[in-house]
């Protein structure tokens, strides 16, 4: 037998043994002799502080629905925050309700970054809202639509598509809910896949600075989102808890569909390992960040949540996700898709499903605020705005509905030969 494997185990659970469970009781004593004194941390986000593009009367914030509460209330009547149910997170094709959708996710997200912004002193409102509303603009079919759906953009328009870029399009054009600068900052800095041991604030000001770096976003891509960094301490807090949230529940999710065994990872912790994840991280960021003007971790942490994210990729997005399984008929059904939609944008075929099922329907929600969705001056962000806001089941529909030399796997929970 050989005793590596056995050898790099011993090597992980040394290194997570360093990561404490629990907050020094140094820390805790300041804690509670800050609250009795009625402490207050000097670099959260004040309600005050909130910052829209329009003064709607509306929109003024009140002493029980302040600012941040307002953006919470915003995203959750969204319709595209009804598809997050939609939408799963990892395995599409798996018949099997208790694996995570992208709506569970979200909310994971905003609970840990809460329980994290409360121990702080931070704004709780705005880490909410942030969470809540960061991956509005995910496409069908997680990161493997996400990437089909840039390569075909990319192709035809030198532009890319990143979803942490279009939720900020899906809340402040889209939808035009008037959302504050901070909320959209936060939602475009989430992006979890650039992790980092400390956070430091970007000191973005205003909406013009905002605006060219969402811009810098579609013509640079990964270059330019790879430094992002939030302008509060409530979008870090998001940003960090984006990867707590999904590298201990996507292992829980690779066992429950029966692709892995609870033994497959290094650590030896299976399943439990989200437990773990979301105790000591937890923990280990309060430790590191309690008072301070930036979001940090310790060294211990940092290499373990990086350790455990590229596990994750080995071992289960790149292997049993869909981009080891439907692959290739995925990126076929995008570009075919995309096509499709294109043709009849240019044709002005008004019975097409993006007229009736996209167009129609944002024009209508937008016509609440006054505007217009201005959706012929630009056919191929229209195109990515309608395939953008599918879930898995309307995009496989679709698709076999156009297309019919294309063929998803049917989502069957009844197996007749069993």
């Amino acid at each position: 037998m050989d005793a590596r494997p056995e050898q790099d185990r011993s090597m992980v659970r040394e290194r997570m043994a360093a990561i404490p469970d629990a907050l020094s009781p140094e820390l805790v004593e300041r804690m509670r002799s800050d609250r009795a004194r009625g402490w207050v941390n000097p670099h959260r986000t004040d309600d005050s502080a909130a910052l829209r593009r329009e003064q709607r009367p509306r929109d003024q914030a009140s002493f029980w629905r302040p600012a941040f509460v307002r953006d919470v209330e915003k995203i959750l009547h969204l319709p595209a925050y009804n598809r997050y149910a939609g939408k799963t997170q990892v395995f599409s094709f798996r018949a099997n309700d208790d694996l995570s959708r992208r709506g569970l996710h979200v909310q994971l997200v905003a609970r840990i970054a809460r329980d994290i912004g409360y121990a702080l002193g931070l704004n709780c409102d705005l880490i909410e809202a942030i969470g809540l509303g960061h991956d509005l603009g995910h496409t069908p079919f997680g990161h493997a639509g996400e990437r089909c759906l840039n390569d075909v953009f990319q192709a035809r328009t030198g532009r890319s598509f990143h979803h942490n870029v279009h939720s900020v399009r899906v809340l402040d054009v889209l939808y035009g809910r008037n959302i504050t600068l901070q909320t959209l900052d936060g939602v475009l800095c989430h992006n979890g896949e650039y992790e980092q041991r400390v956070f430091e604030l970007s000191g973005l000001s205003g909406f013009e600075e905002f605006d060219a770096t969402v811009e810098q976003c579609y013509t640079k891509g990964g270059r330019a989102i790879g430094h992002l960094r939030p302008m509060t301490l409530e979008g870090c807090v998001v940003r960090i808890s984006d990867i707590i949230a999904y590298v201990g529940r996507d292992r829980q999710d690779a066992i429950e569909a029966g692709l892995l065994d609870g033994d497959a990872f290094e650590d030896g912790l299976g399943g439990a390992y989200n437990s773990w994840i979301l105790t000591h991280a937890s923990a280990d960021i309060i430790e590191h960040s309690y008072g301070k003007d930036r979001i940090e971790m310790s060294e211990e942490l940092f290499a373990e949540l990086r350790r455990a994210k590229a596990e994750n990729y080995r071992k289960i997005y790149r292997s049993s996700g869909i981009e080891g399984e439907r692959a290739e008929l995925l990126a076929r059904a995008f570009e075919l898709m995309y096509e499709r939609c294109y043709a009849d944008l240019a044709a002005g075929d008004e019975s097409s499903y993006i007229f009736r099922h996209h167009i129609r329907r944002l024009s209508e929600q937008l016509a609440h605020y006054d505007r217009v969705y201005d959706w012929s001056s630009d056919l191929d962000q229209t195109v990515v705005d309608y395939i953008a806001s599918m879930t898995d089941g309307y995009f496989a529909e679709l698709a076999q509905h156009w297309f019919p030399d294309i063929h998803f796997p049917r989502r069957a929970y009844i197996n007749e030969a069993c």
